[in-house]
Order: structure tokens, then sequence, then C-alpha cells
């Protein structure tokens, strides 16, 4: 399986160094040196990463056989890709990669089902999970431990408790079918996760709640 871990920048200094967007809460491992990427457009890549190091609060990479800044620049816009095994899940557990949210039920603490996870968004202030609702409309959920208190993959579902407003009710009561069981019991874990994943969706990086 294939997940989006960053994205290239701009050129940094004269010898190759190459700004990175970080899509992964795992980015030494990622992106770490002898780490080796995939590429979109594919024909940027594969790269391996000879260095890295923080400057500014920003990552920079050096790929090997990028020697010069217009090889750098040319590296501008690439999406890096790492190969992963998709039984794998990150270290931290109350982060998930995006692949394990997509598809969830989502559900009230009171078994309501309010519509089908979609999307995750990565945002540079949070994450939001985009909630399909059985109407077709759609409804952006912070993905902090708040509002998402439990992600239950075993029942695939996530338990939200929005605060007032959030969530408007469905014209129909018929839409918005509720299952007798109740609350669902999760772990309490929850990837701050992006982007589409496997299965024929694009790849994407990881989500975690704050």
């Amino acid at each position: 399986m294939q997940l989006v871990v960053g994205r290239i920048g701009r050129a940094h200094g004269i010898r190759g160094d190459v700004s990175v967007e970080v899509r992964t809460d795992e980015p030494e491992l990622r992106l770490g040196p002898g780490a080796v990427l995939l590429t979109d457009p594919a024909s940027t890549g594969p790269l391996t990463v000879e260095s890295g190091r923080v400057h500014s609060g920003r990552l920079l990479l050096r790929f090997a056989g990028v020697k010069d800044r217009n090889a750098a620049e040319a590296l501008r816009g690439t999406m890096l890709i790492a190969e992963i095994d998709p039984d794998e899940s990150p270290d931290d557990p109350d982060e998930y990669y995006d692949h394990q949210l997509i598809g969830l039920d989502v559900v009230l603490a009171d078994g309501t089902l309010v519509g089908e996870l979609s999307e995750v968004l990565h945002l540079p202030y949070q994450d939001l999970l985009t909630v399909t609702r059985p109407d077709g409309t759609e409804v952006l959920v912070p993905f902090v431990e708040q509002i998402v208190p439990t992600i239950d993959l075993e029942n695939q579902r996530a338990v939200i408790t929005p605060p007032a407003g959030l969530i408007e009710p469905l014209e129909s009561s018929d839409e918005s079918g509720a299952d007798s069981d109740g609350p669902v019991s999760g772990s309490g874990e929850s990837e701050a996760g992006a982007g589409d994943a496997d299965g024929g969706e694009a790849p994407a990086g990881g989500a975690g709640r704050e």
C-alpha cells in the first residue's frame, strides 16, 4: 500500500537541499536517511533520502544525485510516496492511517447514524473528518478527542460527540437510521490522518487526534 508522506517545496541553498511539507506523523521513519520514496509524477523518482535537517521549523532534505539548486528546484511540487504494509499501524495508539478511517460509520453516542467517513483533510491547524450524510450532504468534524472520543476499528465505527450546531438533523427521520445496540464501545484510540488511500483511491498519509 502507498501513502503520501510529503510534498517537495522550494530549493534551499545551492547544494541540492529542498524544503518538504511533511504529511506523516512519522517523519523520522518515512523521511529519514536511506528512505527510498516513490514520486508523483513517477518520472522524478524514485528518490533516496541522503540527509535531512530542520531549519527554521522546516524539514530540509537532500536526495541522492541532486547536487545543485537547479536540480532541487526541478523537484518542486513532487509528492513523496512511501510503500507500507497494509496491516501496519502507527506507533502512537491515538493515531491512524487515513485508509483505516475512510469508510467508517460515524455515529452519535446513542448509536444514531450520522453518515460515512469519506475523507480526512490535513490542514495546518488540525485534521478534519469529512462525513457524507445519507442525504448526500457533507459535514466537517474536527478530529479532536473531545469531539471524536472513540475510533472502533473492529466494528468499523467512529463515535462523535459534536457540539450544538455542528450536526444539523436530517429533514426526514427515515434517513438518519440508528442501530439498536446503543453506544459504540471502542478502544479510545484515534491516526490524525489524509487523503484517500488503498483500493483504487489516491495514496495518503495519516491522522491523529489532539
